[in-house]
């Protein structure tokens, strides 16, 4: 049985894939800072230890045939130092400790905020360059993450990157909370003229991804030393799904707009506001955030279909039944 390690396995996109790889009788470990009964629950080992520490990441892959390195400090708020020293100095760990444990697959969780460059992005392939000048600390260190990833891919260790885009569905700790938290409380404004597009990927997709890009590694390694964009087929407007989503739910939908000037406008002020003050919390809006919200993201999926062979298996209108049954269902 081809044992795996999963980084980071008690997070969503995590946990997600831990239950996947127990459901198929897979040996799974998983490293993680805390003990995670979910992934215990399933099947999986778990291993205490943090990716910032080298004998402990040596340790927790040694036998592994595969590492998912998922592990990762997300959002778009905190030092930069904490972010290098996770999403950077983590990932070096993770790739020494495969080289020297001799792990000949690693599959790793990287973002399309890695080609974000302020501008629209209309079905963009993996050709896009690497943004010049990113706008929070989690683009620009994983961009020095699936770089160096990429880099390491050799006959020894074939590597691949995975690039989920606004990752959603039942179990979500991030996105939909805090969009709900937010249209409940009405702080949500559209930022631009609402007519926007971005990708959005199912969780279940974005597992079955991870799991096609081992498969591939482990045969054929065409997609090695790859990245591969991932998403539901189409892409959605992203105002009115969210406003579709909040009528099922019955969160009054967003209606109030700023103009993108006036959003990163804000942004910069409370971002040098929460600097000056030391304020840990995450701004209420950044120009990162803005512009997210404001402009066109979603991207050509040719490669991940054509190398990995991969096609969406929960569509767009199935996971949102999906999502309110669970929300509906947490929140009585």
């Amino acid at each position: 049985m081809r044992k795996v390690l999963v980084t980071g396995g008690g997070g969503f996109i995590g946990l997600a894939l831990v239950r996947e790889l127990c459901r198929q009788g897979r040996e799974v470990r998983v490293l993680g800072r805390n003990h995670y009964p979910a992934a215990v629950a399933v099947g999986a080992i778990c291993v205490q230890g943090d990716i910032r520490d080298a004998d402990a990441v040596s340790k927790a892959v040694a036998g592994c045939t595969t590492v998912f390195h998922v592990a990762a400090k997300a959002g778009i708020w905190g030092p930069l130092a904490e972010y290098h020293s996770i999403n950077v100095l983590g990932t070096r760990n993770v790739l020494a400790a495969c080289a020297a444990q001799s792990v000949p697959h690693l599959v790793y969780t990287s973002t399309p905020s890695v080609v974000f460059d302020g501008h629209d992005l209309e079905g963009v392939d993996e050709t896009a360059p690497y943004a010049t000048k990113p706008l929070c600390h989690y683009a620009a260190t994983k961009i020095v993450a699936e770089q160096e990833v990429l880099r390491a891919n050799s006959e020894q260790l074939r590597t691949a990157a995975i690039r989920p885009h606004l990752v959603w569905g039942p179990g979500d700790t991030n996105l939909l909370p805090r969009l709900l938290a937010r249209g409940q409380e009405r702080s949500l404004r559209i930022v631009g003229n609402g007519t926007n597009r971005v990708d959005i990927a199912y969780i279940d997709n974005v597992v079955y991804t991870h799991l096609l890009a081992e498969e591939n590694l482990s045969s054929s390694g065409t997609a090695a030393g790859k990245a591969f964009f991932i998403g539901q087929q189409e892409p959605v407007q992203l105002w009115p799904w969210i406003n579709d989503l909040f009528t099922r739910l019955d969160v009054p939908p967003v209606k109030k707009k700023i103009s993108l000037g006036n959003a990163k406008a804000a942004g910069w002020f409370l971002e040098k506001l929460h600097t000056f003050l030391r304020i840990q919390r995450e701004p209420k809006m950044t120009r990162f955030l803005a512009e997210q919200l404001a402009l066109s993201h979603w991207f050509s999926k040719k490669q991940a279909e054509t190398l990995l062979g991969y096609q969406e298996r929960v569509s767009t209108e199935q996971g949102v039944e999906r999502v309110v049954y669970w929300l509906q269902r947490k929140i009585l």
